[in-house]
């Protein structure tokens, strides 16, 4: 009993520095959105030893041994509403599966014992962040089992009510991970306990530890690629060397050839969702091929540096938007000098933050649900390369 208090206060403290992160800013770029999914695993039940033995001697019989089934397979289907990066509700039907005794008894007989396990839940489930993809979760909840008990006896056991059922109201507790594969699927594995009743007076805990699939419904998809070229600024070129003067009595001296005409500066503005998924910083297959295009148009110049910036959409804290667009100028940067052969001498990589907005000040006013406000300022979310140097 001490080991599950100790449980239930960890449970509610975790969820409580969970909830009380919920309530920091949302980070940049940030949804909201329904989910549904299913999770299986093994469950597992502690029999009531005890309480079968007493419940044996109030009827004249002694216990002489006993065996249990006490793990199964169970399972749950769930549908929820995340409210923010942090915070969800959840709510869904489980089956912890079967589990039994056999005791035998003086005088002769044996006492056979099943329950079976199952019910609705409605959990608090929070989120804490622990990379890009893998988060914490943690849940508390009420659930509404039913126990539907068999028994059967012989010899000198007698039973009166073999199948007796109980429907009871009591708390549970779960902590996991969850991993995002994509921005459509997510892996969670969680342990979760369950204080449920039987249906002849005892009380006790069943655990399950499950493995499933989360599914997100209307997440914004990845963006296509973009690639926003700016028109190149040519710079004049020098004017043609005069005419030498007529020889005299003196060879004149040779003429040194022109210096190399400057190519044109080049800036080159790849939309951050076409590079990147949904508020990551790792190049997405599509962006790959963006930039090895624009590495092959590279060939044969001659360019003294490359300079790559980041820049995020005004949304999330400003040390956020920062970091984000740091992460992804050097994304891109690492990816033109690998897979893209350019130099990394000759490549330098800044993040910008939301300084330098393409949108205007009032171009998304008024734009009040998150996912078309983030469509709006999609603009914003971009990487420029700027390349400058000879032919």
């Amino acid at each position: 009993m001490n080991r599950l208090h100790t449980l239930q206060r960890c449970g509610l403290a975790g969820l409580g520095a969970l909830l009380a992160a919920a309530t920091l800013p949302a980070r940049a770029q940030d949804d909201s959105y329904f989910y549904g999914g299913a999770s299986v695993g093994q469950s597992r039940a502690r029999i009531d030893d005890p309480g079968i033995t007493a419940s044996l001697l109030g009827a004249g019989l002694a216990t002489t041994t006993m065996s249990h089934h006490q793990r199964d397979t169970g399972f749950k289907v769930f549908g929820g509403y995340q409210f923010n990066r942090y915070l969800g509700l959840e709510a869904g039907y489980f089956n912890l599966g079967k589990f039994g005794f056999t005791s035998t008894t003086v005088p002769a007989g044996t006492l056979d014992g099943q329950i079976k396990l199952q019910g609705l839940n409605l959990d608090l489930v929070g989120t804490l962040p622990l990379t890009e993809r893998l988060s914490a979760i943690g849940r508390v909840g009420a659930q509404y089992a039913k126990a539907s008990d068999r028994f059967g006896g012989s010899g000198a056991v007698t039973v009166l009510n073999p199948t007796p059922s109980q429907r009871a109201t009591n708390f549970k507790l779960g902590a996991g991970l969850q991993y995002e594969l994509t921005r459509s699927l997510f892996l969670r594995g969680e342990f979760e306990r369950y204080r449920v009743n039987d249906a002849v007076g005892h009380r006790g805990d069943v655990n399950l530890v499950s493995v499933g699939l989360v599914i997100p419904f209307g997440r914004a998809p990845e963006a296509a690629p973009q690639i926003a070229l700016a028109p190149p600024v040519y710079a004049a070129p020098a004017p043609e060397p005069a005419p030498e003067p007529a020889p005299v009595a003196v060879v004149p001296a040779p003429v040194a050839p022109p210096a190399p005409l400057p190519v044109p500066i080049r800036r080159v503005a790849f939309s951050a969702d076409s590079l990147f998924a949904f508020d990551r910083s790792e190049v997405q297959p599509a962006g790959r091929q963006a930039l090895d295009r624009f590495a092959r148009e590279l060939d044969g110049t001659r360019y003294d540096v490359i300079q790559v910036e980041g820049y995020t959409d005004r949304l999330g804290p400003a040390a956020y938007n920062q970091a984000l667009s740091t992460r992804r100028a050097e994304a891109v940067k690492a990816y033109l000098v690998g897979p893209g052969g350019i130099d990394a001498g000759k490549v330098s990589a800044v993040g910008r933050g939301a300084s330098s907005p393409v949108t205007k000040p009032g171009d998304c006013q008024g734009v009040k649900a998150r996912a078309k406000l983030i469509a709006c300022l999609q603009p914003d979310r971009r990487v420029e390369v700027e390349v400058s140097g000879t032919r």
